[in-house]
């Protein structure tokens, strides 16, 4: 990893790419142009060019292809497409500038000359010498090109890392149900559960000293306390997942239950007036015009408004 500095004064943490990656992407490309290279000579000797003409024209048309094939073609394409070439694409990397950014054409002729001329062409007698002890002196891997134009090669697809995933200490399942925790607010139990899921990268005594710290902020807007001798991550542990257990369990009382289907809706039959009676059932008399009825009040103690 490598943190490089935009313009903005923000720092970007970039994965460089290595040497093994870049020499198998410039493989895949070399292996390619020197494809279209054979190919253009073939054609043009197929035209008679090379037997009809001196040596010197001969020469001249050789020099013509070899520069468009090693280098308006790498140019073209990294600057069409920001900074990758089909070995790249193969691999995943890309060439940026020295801030993060894209690169453009300028920076893309730069590393096609180099490239040709000193890295992997004629000041290296076509062995890639230079290049390779560039790339090995330099703590980015950057060949003399790079240098030139102020560019770095880096990985774009990078692995996902999975988080850490939070769990419950069993010697403290017990004593979480019985905790306070809906004064917590969100920004010290996010802060909690990202060292948690990085602890492992950190160093020993930052990891205590930070833990003891959120364990604090964490404490003083819940009860009660831990039992003694709880460590500050298993008390972290214990307080957020039985946050979002409770979470959990209250957005699953939310969920609206369905209605049941309209074929099966069955209306209960109205009561005769024979069973009416039977049942204690009581019809109640009408109320004058314009006076108001008693209504008793509800079994729970809920009275409806007069």
């Amino acid at each position: 990893m490598s943190d490089l500095v935009t313009g903005d004064a923000v720092v970007v943490e970039l994965r460089l790419a290595r040497l093994a990656s870049r020499s198998l992407a410039f493989g895949i490309d070399l292996a390619l142009m020197a494809t279209a290279f054979l190919l253009l000579i073939l054609a043009v000797a197929a035209t008679g060019t090379f037997t009809t003409v001196d040596d010197a024209f001969a020469a001249t048309v050789t020099l013509v292809v070899m520069l468009a094939v090693f280098v308006v073609y790498p140019v073209t394409v990294e600057t069409l497409t920001r900074g990758r070439s089909l070995g790249k694409i193969a691999l995943g990397l890309r060439v940026v500038r020295e801030d993060g950014g894209p690169i453009r054409f300028r920076h893309a002729l730069v590393r096609g000359l180099a490239g040709f001329v000193v890295d992997f062409g004629v000041l290296s007698l076509l062995t890639g010498t230079i290049g390779l002890i560039s790339s090995l002196a330099s703590a980015q891997g950057r060949r003399v090109g790079d240098m030139l134009a102020g560019t770095v090669v880096v990985r774009e697809r990078v692995p996902a890392a999975r988080a850490a995933e939070v769990l419950m200490p069993p010697q403290l399942a017990g004593w979480a149900t019985s905790l306070t925790i809906s004064q917590l607010p969100d920004a010290p139990a996010l802060s909690a559960r990202q060292f948690l899921q990085r602890a492992g990268d950190l160093d020993p005594q930052v990891r205590a000293s930070l833990g003891a710290a959120l364990a604090g902020q964490i404490a003083a807007h819940i009860s009660p306390a831990p039992p003694p001798g709880t460590p500050a991550e298993a008390y972290l542990a214990a307080v957020l997942t039985e946050r979002r257990r409770r979470e959990e369990v209250r957005l699953t009382a939310q969920q609206p239950t369905a209605p049941p289907a309209p074929g099966n809706q069955q209306q209960p039959d109205p009561p005769s007036p024979g069973n009416q009676q039977q049942e204690g059932f009581k019809p109640t008399p009408p109320s004058p015009m314009g006076a108001p009825r008693d209504i008793d009040p509800q079994p729970d103690g809920f009275a409806l408004p007069r």
